[in-house]
């Protein structure tokens, strides 16, 4: 404790690693906590320890203290005097508290803030504890503004999904491994589980689905079931409901019958014995999750029955518990797909799979429904599937987890990009039907009650739950989404700023600066005009690799030659996709000159030299906005550099080193990009910059001993088409050249590749003076899919700023390879001032 109060004393910010994420209650300047008017008691109307409005006493006494120093006890009982009271609507009417709130909505909330009296009424136990996290979020932020006000959730289920595996890893996770899952069952100490629920209960999410949707049977067992009331009940405090992912062939697989036929009456028979035994275990049980016939997994296609056979199956055996069934509408032909068929199409699968169910499903089925009609991608337009589920409940299914759009290593501020579906308005039958403010909401069908959206999530261990610090603001940021859709991206980014990082105005404006710009340019400098993220899909979904898009029937395709690119989906020549959209907007997609050119690409296919509503050819679109993008991304360091000083040391080297990293691989992605299409046309960049790397100095133009030149796969992942490597796995090498630039400072970046299962050790040295050693480790800093190959995946750089040179200095690498990393090199780049590379 002496320790930190010296170091608050000299103005110094203890080091953080991220865990309390924008919980820290950090305690606010004295110039500010003097004034606020803060009562003097707490009275929380339930003494039920696993209630939800006692874990609001415990918060609010512990956010109190800690942003305001103020110690406040905590009682169950009113009484006179100034006080914060919370409780719900009903329990403040028993204890004779005389409140007039407008009408509110299950989970909804009033706050009335009125001098040292402070009233925080829920709808039900878990409305009074967002109360309270809302009372503490202004007060984190220094807004002592009275208020008395009531909000409402704009759609009732608001969840989050975990990806997670029994074995303890998170497929598509980058944090680590799981919090609730280890050896094929769950964790002893649930420790996370309950700060996580606390997370999410302080941004309004209800229920979590614990485990991945590729479901392993064996969560099912004895013990398991005995482990998910373990788990419910470190949730249940914090209001949060769990549910689970169900694998559609658990009667056969793990319950020893010869078949998994939703209509065959044994298999409903297990089942229902199956649902009433988790209830025992977990009665207040939110539901199950449900993945099928999709990518391999078993569902009731297999026998010939409808989807909403299956769905309804899970919907009767738990309605009588109150749970509810989310069926994912993720559903299509990954095995058969023909790219040389011009009319197949995996946009168009969800549609086709479930328009005709519409009216076939039981009333407690929610149809969970991914953000666009092909797979998280940097920019979609909508699924059409929203207006055609005019009968059956529906959420949207959005990605907190990054993965197309850089694996948590890439700072992707998601909120701008989510407003592109949810304010899109898909005019069905020519009325307004705005997805998020009508369809989600439940009002344009009148479906009030079971709508909303669920968020694939995937925390992990990692101290900063999702890999990276500034990552979390999306996960901030869905939970405020999902309660009021209209919510503004830049305020609720600056409010989640405040709440992580302190009231510092440079702080704030940085990182919203930062944050607002980053979808656009990770947009430009991976895939743009609605081609997609152009990334390795049959792999690990992170760097580039373009052509891995196309000649496969996994239906993300480009169909892009040496003449034209894009997918033509119009109803006159294409796939007909564009026909699955009400007419208003189907008439615009159908045509080019009314398609936008941010997704001309996804509705039609047309000449690299076709010019776009902006004067340029796609060809130099592609051109121009990877540059920019890339030289973006390279000021995200230099911006957060100017934060040193302004927050905790530890947050901002880590993110530092991220921001750094992003930087080299926003390059990478931009030559690759450019260099592949540029081979494939012939068409040159109008500013002569494809191919053309004057500050570059190629490892295999460079004198080597210990090396060899080898190519690389895909192709364009290397600056000259060409890497070295060491001879052997454990052998040394080195690479030296002359430079021949003029006197001056430069920056000296070098590329290499650090591939997983090896830590090769390099050293910069000009004129045998080191500049610096370093070795492969980024398996261990940073958290995207790992890979063995020399690909777009594991290129990096390392730089070394401001070094003093002169034509004639010798620049040397020296390296150990080790393991499967053979040290392998691309070039070094000998930067003047201001010079992206």
């Amino acid at each position: 404790m002496r320790g930190l109060w010296f170091l608050a004393t000299l103005g110094l910010a203890a080091a953080e690693d991220g865990l309390n994420g924008w919980l820290r209650y950090a305690r606010l300047p004295c110039d500010i906590t003097r004034k606020a008017t803060v009562p003097s008691t707490i009275v929380a109307l339930n003494t039920t320890e696993t209630s939800p409005v006692y874990t609001a006493g415990q918060e609010l006494q512990k956010g109190i203290r800690g942003i305001l120093g103020r110690v406040l006890n905590v009682t169950h009982e009113a009484s006179e005097g100034p006080s914060v009271v919370v409780g719900t609507v009903s329990a403040f009417q028993d204890a004779g508290i005389s409140i007039e709130t407008p009408e509110l909505e299950e989970d909804g909330f009033w706050l009335s803030i009125k001098g040292d009296k402070v009233e925080i009424a829920g709808q039900n136990e878990r409305g009074a504890l967002y109360g309270a996290f809302e009372y503490l979020s202004m007060l984190g932020q220094a807004n002592f503004t009275e208020v008395s006000y009531a909000t409402n959730p704009s759609a009732a289920i608001r969840w989050v999904n975990q990806w997670d595996n029994m074995d303890g890893t998170i497929e598509r996770g980058y944090a680590g491994l799981s919090i609730f899952f280890e050896n094929q069952t769950i964790l002893s100490n649930l420790t996370r589980v309950s700060e996580y629920a606390r997370l999410l209960s302080s941004v309004r999410v209800n229920a979590i689905v614990i485990n991945n949707v590729n479901a392993n049977p064996i969560i099912l067992s004895d013990k398991n079931m005995a482990g998910l009331g373990r788990v419910a009940d470190a949730m249940r405090p914090w209001g949060v409901k769990i549910g689970i992912s169900l694998n559609f062939a658990s009667p056969q697989t793990f319950g020893g019958l010869n078949s998994f036929d939703p209509l065959d009456p044994n298999v409903v028979a297990w089942w229902t014995g199956i649902t009433n035994k988790i209830y025992q275990h977990v009665p207040d049980l939110a539901g199950f999750l449900v993945k099928a016939n999709s990518e391999g997994q078993p569902g009731p296609i297999t026998y010939n029955r409808t989807l909403s056979d299956g769905a309804n199956m899970f919907a009767k055996a738990v309605k009588p518990h109150g749970g509810i069934v989310m069926f994912r509408a993720f559903v299509y032909d990954y095995q058969h797909l023909d790219e040389n068929n011009w009319k197949d199409d995996r946009a168009n699968a969800a549609v086709d799979f479930f328009r005709d169910l519409d009216d076939k499903f039981d009333d407690n089925v929610v149809v969970q429904v991914k953000y666009g009609p092909i797979d998280f991608q940097v920019r979609e337009p909508p699924s059409p599937l929203f207006a055609h589920l005019k009968q059956t409940a529906s959420a949207i299914e959005l990605q907190v987890t990054q993965e197309y759009l850089g694996q948590q290593c890439h700072l992707v501020y998601l909120p701008p990009l989510w407003r592109t579906i949810l304010d899109f308005d898909l005019r069905v039958d020519g009325e307004k039907s705005v997805i998020g403010t009508d369809i989600l909401s439940g009002k344009r069908f009148d479906k009030k009650g079971l709508t909303g959206y669920a968020a694939v999530v995937n925390v992990g261990r990692n101290a900063t739950w999702l890999g990276t610090h500034l990552s979390m603001s999306n996960l901030y940021a869905y939970g405020r989404i999902a309660w009021d859709p209209m919510t503004d991206s830049v305020a609720m980014l600056e409010d989640w700023t405040r709440l992580t990082f302190g009231l510092d105005q440079t702080v704030r404006e940085t990182i919203t600066r930062m944050s607002m710009d980053s979808w656009i340019a990770y947009e430009n400098y991976t895939g743009n005009l609605g081609i997609q993220t152009l990334t390795d899909i049959t792999g690990p979904h992170y760097g580039p690799n373009p052509q891995s898009m196309d000649n496969n029937p996994w239906g993300q395709w480009t169909r892009a030659d040496a003449d034209s690119i894009g997918m033509d989906r119009t109803v006159k020549n294409g796939t007909g996709y564009a026909g699955q959209y009400p007419a208003e907007v189907a008439a615009a997609f159908e045509e080019i000159e009314t398609t936008p050119d941010d997704l001309l690409l996804w509705f039609h296919h047309v000449p690299y030299t076709h010019v776009l509503k902006s004067g340029k050819t796609v060809i130099q679109h592609f051109y121009d906005a990877h540059y920019a993008g890339a030289e973006t991304a390279w000021t995200f360091p230099q911006q957060w550099a100017k934060l040193q000083g302004l927050m905790d040391q530890q947050r901002y080297e880590e993110m530092q080193f991220r921001l750094t990293y992003q930087a080299g691989h926003a390059i990478v992605w931009r030559d690759s990009i450019s260099q592949f299409y540029h081979n494939i046309t012939g068409i040159p960049d109008a500013h002569d910059r494809v191919g053309k790397h004057p500050w570059r100095i190629e490892a295999e133009s460079m004198n080597r001993q210990g090396y060899r030149v080898t190519a690389v796969t895909p192709f364009e992942v290397a600056s000259g088409l060409q890497v070295v490597q060491t001879l052997g796995n454990s052998t040394t090498g080195s690479v030296s050249a002359t430079l021949k630039y003029p006197a001056g400072v430069y920056d000296l970046a070098v590329a290499y590749y650090d591939l997983y299962e090896g830590e090769a050790s390099y050293e910069l040295l000009l004129n045998n003076k080191s500049l610096g050693k370093w070795v492969g480790d980024n398996e261990h800093k940073l958290g995207f899919t790992l890979t063995r190959g020399i690909d777009g995946h594991s290129a990096t750089r390392i730089t070394f700023k401001n070094v003093q040179i002169k034509e004639g200095d010798i620049v040397r690498v020296e390296t150990k390879a080790n393991g499967r990393e053979t040290a392998p090199l691309d070039y070094i780049a000998v930067l003047p001032p201001g010079v992206v590379d």
